[in-house]
């Protein structure tokens, strides 16, 4: 007998890496939730973003394009809610629709979010305590910690739906964004451990671009403010990088601890609702994040634990409870997936693909083996050099495109004079740190060339035709 279209409930949160998951092999910390989901359903263990910055990977998973068709390619561009989106197109299959907590994507005029029933959102990137939101559009203050109170409306927006129809419920928690308010529940979590370094905490940079050795988000660049603590007095500079580390993770750490807290209360809302076998449930973040890896903090390069997303995904009956799928998927891929669950079609303008038939084990032959990812800030705070690349499942080719700029304007000094594009290689079947720049090795000629070759071609697949 044919299923009836399911719900589907999008939980994202906001700079969550995969590696701070225990199903995914966290060695910082537990989260017990996001495992029972896993355990649902099905792990994705190679699902990237194509540019990973914020308000850009939002605008991709909305339209299933890429940031330069979508036209949010930075945090300072506004998403045009004219254009067709996926809430939209389910809209007019049958759904009702709903968005509560994070948008960023601008606010008034045509940057309010469209397609949607009802939507609850917060101004910008939101507040942890007592935050303020956009109640269509009617300012409202709230009081509580954020990720306690987007669970507590998206429970209430579910229990109050017309039951009639399928929900697509997007619960968007803010957590665990800069600058890592705790909640009351977690704030001691962490207090008598140290938190273990990557093995890359101290990683040198040697052989690598420019781009990469010089940059503004180093553990040493956090401040007083992310910390929320004056800096020790009569540390070395290496003491006193541990000791960032260890506030910054553990603040992080006990950000996602409630983020977890909140998934358990979804999932027990469902199974008490008897809406468990019916909705499709995710969970993800919007990009991943540097925990110390490289010595940095925050997202935006190429990098694997910026590019790779967690995604979790469970349909009891449809999707094999454990399943683990290593095949590349992307957030360019998400939209047209929902669309196929929900059996509607999707538009030819879409520019990724439904991963449905891969989750039932019938993985199409055609199946696009490599990811084209660009992140497109020049000037910026973190000085993070605008770049381009493709993954396959064996190799990493990535290309930095000139010098970055802070916010002024101004040059990294570290940077002036270099000789740009800069290009690095990474063979990800031995090297999985990405420590070993190979682009000149000999030995990768071949490869290199056709890396390159394959690059440009998916440059001209997705239609980007700027330099």
């Amino acid at each position: 007998m044919k299923r009836k279209q399911p719900n589907i409930l999008f939980i994202m949160t906001d700079d969550h890496a995969a590696h701070a998951m225990s199903c995914y092999g966290s060695k910082v910390n537990e989260t017990p939730q996001m495992d029972r989901l896993a355990n649902m359903g099905a792990r994705f263990d190679n699902c990237f973003c194509t540019n990973s910055i914020c308000a850009p990977s939002r605008g991709v998973i909305l339209t299933g394009k890429n940031s330069h068709l979508n036209g949010v390619k930075t945090l300072e561009d506004g998403f045009d809610g004219r254009q067709q989106t996926l809430p939209k197109l389910l809209q007019a299959g049958g759904y009702q629709t709903s968005i509560i907590g994070k948008w960023h994507l601008g606010h008034g005029g045509n940057y309010d979010p469209t397609g949607f029933d009802y939507w609850n959102i917060f101004p910008g990137q939101g507040q942890y305590i007592n935050p303020q939101m956009y109640d269509m559009g009617e300012l409202k203050q709230y009081t509580g910690y954020a990720t306690d109170i987007v669970t507590d409306l998206t429970i209430d927006w579910i229990k109050n739906r017309n039951k009639d129809k399928p929900f697509f419920m997007m619960c968007h928690h803010k957590a665990p964004h800069r600058h890592w308010v705790p909640d009351e529940k977690h704030k001691d979590m962490y207090e008598d451990i140290d938190i273990p370094l990557p093995d890359t905490f101290n990683d040198s940079h040697e052989g690598r671009s420019d781009a990469v050795k010089y940059n503004l988000m180093g553990i040493e660049e956090l401040t007083e403010f992310d910390l929320k603590q004056p800096f020790p007095e009569g540390l070395t500079d290496a003491e006193l990088k541990y000791w960032k580390y260890q506030r910054y993770m553990k603040d992080y750490l006990r950000c996602v601890a409630s983020v977890d807290d909140n998934i358990g209360r979804l999932l027990d809302f469902l199974e008490e609702e008897g809406l468990k076998e019916d909705t499709i449930v995710v969970y993800t973040s919007d990009q991943g994040f540097f925990l110390g890896d490289h010595g940095w903090f925050d997202k935006r390069y190429m990098l694997e634990e910026s590019l790779r997303m967690p995604f979790l995904m469970s349909y009891p009956g449809v999707i094999k409870e454990g399943s683990v799928i290593t095949d590349l998927v992307a957030n360019l891929d998400f939209a047209e997936t929902f669309l196929d669950y929900a059996g509607l079609e999707i538009p030819e303008d879409m520019q990724g693909r439904s991963f449905k038939p891969i989750l039932e084990g019938n993985k199409p032959k055609d199946w696009l083996d490599a990811l084209y990812y660009r992140y497109w800030v020049y000037e910026g705070e973190h000085g993070v050099s605008p770049h381009y690349g493709i993954r396959t499942l064996d190799y990493k080719l990535i290309c930095y495109l000139k010098e970055a700029r802070d916010f002024s304007g101004n040059c990294l000094k570290e940077v002036e004079d270099k000789e740009w594009p800069q290009w690095e290689l990474f063979d990800l079947r031995t090297d999985s740190e990405e420590l070993d720049n190979v682009y000149d090795d000999v030995r990768y000629k071949d490869v290199v060339k056709e890396l390159k070759r394959r690059l440009f071609e998916l440059k001209e697949r997705y239609q980007d035709y700027e330099d």
